[in-house]
């Protein structure tokens, strides 16, 4: 019995030598399993005001639209008046657009056709000048002795004829001889000495010089007079 007795003590402390090892080997696993498993993120702390805030939109109504009362038959009376004096304008509006294009036309084509025929005036002035010229010239084709003196009588008319259209349109000849050498209105082309004139007076005048008006066309070709002891003439 003593034999017995002690192989129970024996046994019972065997097994529970197993359960603690047992225990202890699932302990281990378990401090496996939590150190293999990912670590848990920390939450920031958040400092109140830093959060961005997103926009909080307030929807507005639309504003309505203030409903104007019917115009009463006076009111409309007078928008009626209104309306047709608008129109009224609109169309004087319009015709004095058209009128301006049209004047704006007619003074171009006008401007164009005086520079064109500018010198229409002077051409008809010219022409009486031109049938006596051609008088003349049939004149010189049956010339004979006694029609010489009536040849240079009409030659000097149509001379003359001529000269008198030239100045009604403005022209004027420079006639120099005799007088003082001026360099605005004669042109020196020699000098010629002589003690019948004094140095600097226009002696002879061989083409003549015209003026149109105040604007001068052709200087007066002359020859000066130059003391007869000091100078030589020279062209």
């Amino acid at each position: 019995m003593f034999a017995a007795g002690y192989r129970q003590i024996s046994m019972s402390r065997e097994a529970k030598e197993e359960n603690q090892d047992t225990n202890h080997i699932e302990i281990n696993d378990s401090e496996v399993k939590e150190s293999n498993s990912p670590p848990i993120p920390e939450q920031q702390s958040q400092v109140p005001g830093q959060a961005d805030e997103e926009p909080e939109f307030v929807e507005t109504e639309p504003e309505e639209e203030e409903q104007l009362p019917p115009p009463n038959p006076a009111e409309l009376k007078e928008l009626r008046q209104q309306a047709a004096k608008a129109q009224e304008f609109y169309d004087r509006l319009q015709r004095q657009v058209a009128e301006a294009d049209n004047l704006r036309k007619r003074l171009a084509k006008e401007k164009q056709d005086a520079v064109r025929y500018a010198n229409e005036s002077l051409i008809e002035r010219l022409l009486p000048t031109m049938d006596s010229f051609e008088m003349a010239m049939s004149a010189v084709r049956n010339v004979d002795e006694s029609t010489i003196d009536s040849l240079k009588t009409g030659i000097e008319m149509v001379h003359t004829q001529l000269k008198r259209t030239l100045e009604e349109v403005g022209l004027v000849e420079i006639d120099a001889t005799g007088l003082a050498f001026d360099p605005s209105q004669h042109e020196a082309v020699s000098r010629k000495k002589t003690d019948e004139a004094e140095e600097g007076t226009v002696i002879e005048q061989p083409r003549k010089g015209y003026r149109l008006k105040d604007r001068l066309l052709r200087a007066a070709s002359v020859v000066v007079a130059a003391p007869s002891g000091n100078a030589e003439e020279a062209n």
